[in-house]
């Protein structure tokens, strides 16, 4: 197994496949999942000669689990401690929902030279919750019935997220995938309840406004219009708003996580953003 141990002493696991000397892909992960859910694009990628390298966010798969840190600044360190014992240069970020977040407030802070490229689906900025600033936003008792969920019953949370909302499973006519919603149990199942009830917070509080502000590299925005987890008004457009250098593609229809149900679409896209 593959790990970098941050300043506090978490070790991180990520996998790294691909030529050394090829253009570097890191993918970040949503809640409450691992680098499993990048399955499909990392096998993509790889195939398209990329570089794929994928980590296990603190307190989730196969990271360290610890007490603290389960915060957007920890996050975007645990990352820089990765890529710089990696040494990567010119690396793409590719984030879905909170990983969106996480690539955000690490673009964001990296040395210049580590990011070329950046790529956000159906991710959290520029902030989820409702208040003055953002009226438009989820209210904070969305959250908090989360949360309550968690504690109460973890393993049935899960079922009924991933056979639900988060795939657009809930809607008429969907094809159904058994595989992925056991994917997403088994993923989640395997991290630490005190980090993911705690990083509930971290992708509905974060203000992701001024990380957007600062970034310069191109960044891909996607995002569906059926997203019933991350609204896509309240997200995607608004980001790509405030990016310098942003493309933004909106698919009608498309869910949550539309990566792993409409990955021959989606990734086509991607790769096309990464070559121009």
């Amino acid at each position: 197994m593959s790990t970098v141990t941050t300043a506090d002493g978490t070790s991180i696991f990520y996998v790294d496949w691909g030529p050394r000397d090829a253009t570097p892909l890191v993918f970040h992960h949503g809640w409450p999942l691992s680098y499993v859910d990048w399955d499909n694009q990392l096998l993509y990628f790889l195939s398209k000669g990329y570089r794929v390298i994928a980590h296990d966010r603190r307190g989730h798969g196969r990271s360290d689990q610890p007490s603290s840190g389960h915060e957007m600044d920890t996050y975007a360190a645990d990352v820089a401690a990765m890529t710089d014992a990696l040494e990567l240069q010119d690396a793409v970020h590719v984030g879905h929902s909170t990983g969106g977040g996480e690539v955000v407030r690490y673009v964001a802070r990296a040395e210049p030279g580590r990011v070329s490229k950046a790529v956000i689906v159906s991710a959290v900025p520029p902030v989820m919750v409702k208040k003055e600033s953002n009226p438009e936003g989820t209210p904070i008792e969305a959250f908090d019935e989360l949360r309550a969920e968690l504690a109460a019953n973890r393993a049935q949370f899960y079922i009924d997220v991933a056979s639900g909302p988060f795939y657009g499973y809930n809607r008429p006519g969907a094809e159904v995938s058994q595989g992925l919603i056991d994917r997403w149990w088994a993923q989640g199942m395997m991290g630490a309840v005190n980090a993911h009830y705690e990083c509930i917070k971290a992708f509905s509080e974060t203000d992701f406004t001024e990380d957007l502000e600062k970034i310069d590299v191109p960044v891909l925005v996607m995002h569906g219009t059926d997203d019933q987890v991350v609204p896509y008004a309240d997200a995607g457009p608004k980001s790509a708003e405030i990016l310098r250098n942003a493309t933004l593609k909106t698919y009608e229809g498309y869910p949550h996580g539309m990566l792993s149900v409409y990955p021959d679409v989606l990734n086509p896209v991607i790769l096309e953003f990464l070559k121009a």
